[in-house]
């Protein structure tokens, strides 16, 4: 795997860097009717999502370690991983959007944007490979099945 950093840490690093733009001078201030309820609401979407994700794992009897995606035992298709063959992304990414309405900043879209690319590039295309080379031709047609991220 090329991405060394834990995705809850670029999580983490992401929301702190959002914070300092909404502080800054290049917040670009976007108004969001009701927008603590919003932010609340994706937030908790983005951990339910990830949840989800981490309970078929367990059920499966499969790894969650995003760094060790070739000691996977089986391939998750059901549930949330048939809408997203990446929902703990998707949950992370959800929480993000939350809280960029929560800061209401709207110069931390390219934050978001960077987050998504940064997954997509260093963590999601690595795990694609190794999952190619472990269940080959299933899991080519769980790829012509359902999307990377929704």
């Amino acid at each position: 795997m090329r991405l060394k950093i834990p995705p809850p840490v670029l999580l983490v690093t992401s929301g702190a860097v959002m914070w300092f733009i909404a502080r800054s001078a290049f917040a670009f201030p976007l108004a969001v009717p009701y927008s603590s309820a919003v932010a609340v609401v994706l937030g908790a979407t983005g951990v339910l999502i990830g949840l989800l994700a981490v309970r078929q794992f367990r059920l499966a009897e499969t790894t969650v370690n995003p760094f060790r995606p070739e000691k996977s035992s089986a391939l998750v298709r059901t549930g949330i991983f048939g809408k997203s063959r990446n929902p703990m992304y998707v949950g992370l990414l959800v929480i993000l959007i939350g809280w960029a309405v929560w800061l209401g900043s709207l110069s931390n879209i390219l934050v978001l944007i960077l987050f998504w690319v940064v997954i997509t590039e260093l963590q999601i295309k690595p795990e694609e490979a190794a999952l190619r080379t472990l269940f080959g031709q299933d899991y080519e047609k769980y790829c012509r099945q359902v999307a990377r991220w929704v």
